[in-house]
């Protein structure tokens, strides 16, 4: 079964076909299921699985945000494809984790050049060689440090590098003209987040970044979220990018009581909750918990 849904500003269209083989051939099928939602002028977001992906569609040039996975990506190359912008001019990776740069591969001979933070690039080529999955991989053939201009069409791309956060290497992407900010996994909406410290993650740094990126949008600035609890979530504005800023602060805060207070780390990943937090719920609160005692334990040998 082949199902694609787009989910529109004026509604939502549904598409659905469906190929029934033998028994016996059925297991040689797999199932996708995606949806892509227009946010603002010509600017939408993809969702499968993995990190949203975030594109803008022009005449001059198509630009994807992240590319999930092998098997995903072609979906939206197809789409884009179909509307008559290719080429794609420019993909750009959030950062380096395989659930947004895995589909690189599916772009090649697709994409003009593949753009990411430098830490970025350098996390990806550790990564893909100790997994042995070079040969599976498309590479950023261009990089930056703290900033990024880009143009196709009416469009401005201004890319950014704040700090440390998820990792060491999160790039945020602005589409100026439509005024809209992919974060990547700077932004988990009420999910519990990985907090990759051996790429370099920073909980402390991470607020600050999130502090930044909310003084280069305004109150109408639509955000892309790298992952969300609920789907339909993806997108947000700078209150939900607060209310992520006060479960870092308080989930640093807790582990900061807890640690004075001679709690071993092994009992405090035991907990199930993290005080003054309700909205963040779900399973993976493990991850962040062991990162922030980690983090202050480090902080205090030092």
């Amino acid at each position: 079964m082949h199902r694609r849904n787009f989910l529109l500003n004026t509604g939502i269209l549904t598409g659905a076909g469906i190929l029934l083989q033998q028994k016996a051939v059925a297991s040689f099928f797999k199932t996708y299921e995606y949806n892509i939602r227009m946010l603002r002028a010509d600017v939408g977001i993809f969702t499968e699985r993995g990190g949203t992906m975030g594109f803008l569609l022009s005449k001059d040039g198509a630009v994807v945000i992240d590319s999930q996975f092998a098997d995903t990506a072609p979906h939206l190359i197809d789409e884009v494809n179909k509307r008559g912008t290719a080429p794609i001019k420019y993909l750009l990776n959030t950062h380096h984790h395989g659930d947004h740069t895995s589909g690189n591969i599916a772009f090649k001979g697709f994409v003009e050049h593949v753009i990411s933070h430098e830490n970025a690039l350098i996390n990806l080529k550790a990564s893909s060689e100790k997994a042995k999955t070079v040969d599976k991989q498309l590479y950023p053939d261009q990089t930056f440090d703290k900033q990024l201009k880009l143009k196709t069409g009416k469009e401005k791309i201004k890319g950014y590098y704040f700090g440390a956060g998820h990792t060491n290497g999160d790039a945020i992407y602005h589409f100026q003209e439509a005024n809209i900010m992919h974060v990547g996994d700077l932004m988990f909406n009420k999910r519990h987040p990985f907090v990759d410290r051996t790429a370099g993650a920073n909980i402390q740094s991470w607020i600050s970044v999130l502090e930044k990126i909310q003084k280069k949008g305004d109150k109408k600035t639509i955000y892309i979220f790298g992952h969300s609890l609920n789907p339909g979530e993806e997108t947000g504005s700078a209150e939900d990018l607060k209310l992520f800023q006060d479960y870092l602060d308080k989930l640093l805060k807790f582990a900061e009581a807890e640690i004075k207070r001679g709690v071993s780390k092994e009992a405090f990943i035991k907990n199930t909750a993290i005080p003054g937090v309700t909205a963040w719920t779900g399973s993976g609160i493990d991850r962040p918990l062991t990162a922030a005692y980690e983090e202050l334990a480090t902080a205090k040998k030092v």
